[in-house]
């Protein structure tokens, strides 16, 4: 009941087991506290992960899992672990991927995609039409800046496709309001 009405789900889930283990293995109170609240930190982190994930819109199936990187450079798969990491991200810098069609780019950057938002980092992922489309209608209804302030909440944003906006001088407009201000 105090874990509930303390917000600790976790915590509540385990207590039971966790006394009974404690007992089992004579643990002190200490190793006992930090056990409980290992659980609840951990618990919350899946928790934030799977917000996360469904927020980003990232492509199912696109993971490094299933990703076959033998098609890549050698310069580039070195590169890799990197941009697991995500270090590219608190200097904001962006990553650009070429290619033909058909080569893995948009794989590439979804895989990246599923790895940051593990390591707790919040990631959209959009076809740039889409963006475009949306940031177009929210200047029509003259909330831009609305739309601007709710994409700027995401610390990664994936833009696929960059070449397939059709370049007409609005959409190169707010698109680059977009960029503008989300580096800002």
């Amino acid at each position: 009941m105090h874990c509930k009405t303390l917000r600790l789900p976790a915590m509540a889930t385990v207590l039971e087991e966790s006394i009974r283990r404690a007992e089992q293995e004579n643990w002190t109170l200490d190793v006992f506290l930090t056990h409980l609240l290992e659980q609840e930190v951990e618990a919350r982190r899946q928790r934030r992960i799977t917000r996360l994930q469904k927020q980003s819109k990232l492509p199912p199936g696109k993971t490094f899992a299933v990703f076959d990187d033998s098609r890549l450079p050698l310069r580039i798969r070195r590169q890799l672990p990197q941009l697991q990491e995500g270090a590219f991200v608190n200097r904001a810098q962006n990553v650009l991927c070429f290619g033909l069609p058909g080569t893995g780019k948009t794989h590439l950057a979804a895989a990246i995609g599923y790895k940051l938002v593990e390591n707790g980092r919040s990631v959209l992922f959009t076809p740039t039409f889409k963006l475009v489309g949306r940031l177009l209608r929210a200047k029509r209804e003259y909330e831009l800046e609305r739309e601007l302030r709710r994409l700027d909440k995401f610390e990664v944003v994936i833009l696929d496709d960059i070449g397939y906006v059709q370049q007409s001088r609005e959409e190169m407009e707010v698109l680059f309001t977009f960029l503008r201000d989300h580096y800002s």
